[in-house]
């Protein structure tokens, strides 16, 4: 049997996905069994988009359900206390500077369930993450772009994760 696909995640991370499960099972589901029963009161349900819209919905929150428990049962805590405080790591967040004079960017390395990129938070497994990870600060690092060009980057700070 194949091996099951490990989820780096910090507590944080992981304590999202238990909300998430549970708001799933316990109120979205009853919600979506709600809509289906009255929908069915609406005669030929051939012919009845609520009962399909409600059915196409409930499909989809089964999947999520079932996603969820598998990222939650393979998860892996992200630990960076092994790691040197000024080296950028999973779990840590880091300042840089894209060179010649660029203003700085700060983001937080995580696992890919909980990137946000709009919330200044990186998969581990981004492009920017990789090339960074094991580097310390005051390291002058390129970083890989999609175009086959690279940026120029100074590590300016990096710190635990706030939380």
């Amino acid at each position: 049997m194949a091996e099951e696909k490990k989820f780096p995640m910090t507590e944080e991370g992981k304590r999202q996905l238990e909300e998430e499960l549970n708001t799933l099972v316990t109120e979205t589901r009853a919600e979506i069994t709600e809509r289906i029963q009255i929908a069915r009161g609406f005669g030929d349900l051939s012919e009845n988009s609520e009962y399909q819209s409600a059915k196409d919905e409930q499909a989809f929150t089964e999947g999520r359900i079932n996603t969820v428990r598998n990222m939650l049962d393979n998860a892996v805590i992200i630990d960076s206390s092994e790691v040197s405080e000024d080296e950028v790591a999973a779990g840590k967040t880091f300042t840089f500077q894209e060179l010649p004079d660029e203003e700085p960017e700060t983001y937080s390395i995580v696992g890919g369930a909980e990137a946000d990129p709009f919330e200044g938070k990186i998969s581990n497994e981004s492009p920017i993450a990789e090339a960074l990870i094991g580097h310390r600060v005051g390291d002058v690092v390129e970083v890989p772009l999609p175009n086959d060009a690279t940026m120029e980057v100074k590590i300016l700070s990096v710190e635990p994760l706030a939380g």
